[in-house]
């Protein structure tokens, strides 16, 4: 039996907890509209960054952890999720490199380049932002929870900064 790059232990828990990170930011966004929130996840859990209180995010993430349960896989999909920028922002970028070849060193040089930089970063943009989200439901974040389970929320500020850490296990 071969296992899978995504099946390894750390990066299988980083993706689920990446799943339960979106569905509970789906379910916190529905009880409050109009919320800036933000979350970033890893092999031990996620954080969620807002104003919200941890009992707020333990509410949610519990409803969340239900619904992907009950099939709904979609909720860990999300339309901010830096997987969405992160595809097309690096192709943007190296199209611009591309775009730079050939030049000499001359700051005039680069700068008669501008143009063409801005153009080719523009079309790579519009060409992989469609790659975002099928990356993001393939690789980076998972709508199967399997045995992940919630063990607690813990609440920090920095920096002004509300953040509520979710613990997982499983």
């Amino acid at each position: 039996m071969s296992t899978s790059f995504l099946d390894l232990r750390p990066i299988s828990r980083t993706r689920r907890n990446h799943g339960l990170e979106h569905a509970t930011l789906h379910v916190l966004s529905q009880r409050f509209p109009g919320l800036r929130l933000g979350g970033i996840s890893s092999p031990r859990g996620y954080t969620i960054v807002g104003n919200v209180s941890a009992e707020d995010v333990a509410e949610a993430a519990i409803e969340a952890l239900k619904r992907l349960r009950a099939g709904e896989a979609d909720l860990a999909q999300h339309p901010n999720c830096g997987t969405n920028f992160a595809i097309p922002g690096a192709f943007a970028g190296l199209a611009g490199w591309l775009a730079t070849l050939g030049s000499d060193k001359s700051f005039k040089s680069k700068l008669e380049r501008l143009p063409l930089v801005i153009i080719m970063a523009s079309v790579a943009l519009i060409l992989t932002y469609p790659l975002g989200p099928v990356i993001q439901k393939r690789v980076t974040a998972s709508g199967d929870p399997q045995g992940l389970e919630l063990e607690r929320v813990e609440t920090s500020i920095r920096a002004g900064l509300r953040l509520n850490h979710v613990t997982t296990r499983g």
